[in-house]
């Protein structure tokens, strides 16, 4: 683009975010009610959802089978959107705000009302939906990624560059309806193979294209 209009001093250096959420590995990413949650169960994590994101999830949840753990952190936690999707799920459910009163480990479903802590979260995921496909724009697809899972989205991811990239790569599945959805969601639970190829990719993608921060501050260097 700057080419374009005759300037030719330009150098791309990368992506600063892929430096940030690399750093995220080296910290304690350790939360003491998703280890009771989890339970060594199977964990599917769905990040900054919206309405048309959780119509898909609430029916596909409510009919599958008991062999998989939810969890759910919505991008607006305002109290009665909270308790009308805790209301539209017929498994076992509850909420962060109430988890001192339960036995974590008897649920099904885990309603994040709290902000802060999604991508702590992620590390306990075994698969990982993000929200926004569907309606307002894409949330962060590489904060799940950088931990080495398969992540789902909705369909329109044209414009974020790291989504683009790593949909090509089979890092990123996109999903449509319900019906994409629980046949994708099927295939990872059914073949561990395929689930962890999956997350491999978004592992290494983030890890080969890292350094921007470096590289930035390196050639700055090089001009003072």
């Amino acid at each position: 683009m700057l080419e374009s209009i005759g300037i030719k001093n330009a150098h791309v250096s990368g992506d600063t975010r892929l430096d940030r959420v690399s750093e995220i590995l080296d910290r304690d990413n350790t939360l003491d009610f998703m280890e009771a949650f989890k339970n060594d169960k199977l964990c599917f994590v769905a990040g900054s959802t919206w309405p048309e994101d959780e119509t898909i999830l609430i029916d596909h949840i409510n009919h599958a089978p008991k062999n998989l753990k939810y969890v759910l952190a919505p991008h607006t936690i305002k109290k009665d959107k909270i308790l009308g999707l805790a209301r539209a799920f017929t498994k076992k459910t509850t909420l962060y705000s109430k988890i001192d009163s339960n036995n974590l480990r008897d649920y099904d479903v885990l309603i994040i009302d709290n902000i802060g802590l999604l991508t702590r979260i992620y590390s306990y995921a075994d698969i990982a939906y993000v929200g926004g496909g569907f309606s307002t724009g894409l949330h962060n697809t590489l904060e799940p990624a950088v931990f080495g899972i398969p992540v789902i989205i909705g369909p329109n991811y044209d414009g974020f560059k790291e989504a683009e990239d790593l949909v090509k790569q089979k890092g990123i599945y996109p999903i449509k309806d319900q019906w994409t959805f629980g046949e994708l969601l099927k295939k990872f639970l059914d073949s561990p193979d395929f689930r962890k190829k999956t997350g491999e990719i978004n592992a290494t993608y983030i890890s080969k294209n890292k350094g921007a921060s470096q590289e930035i501050i390196n050639h700055i260097k090089g001009l003072i």
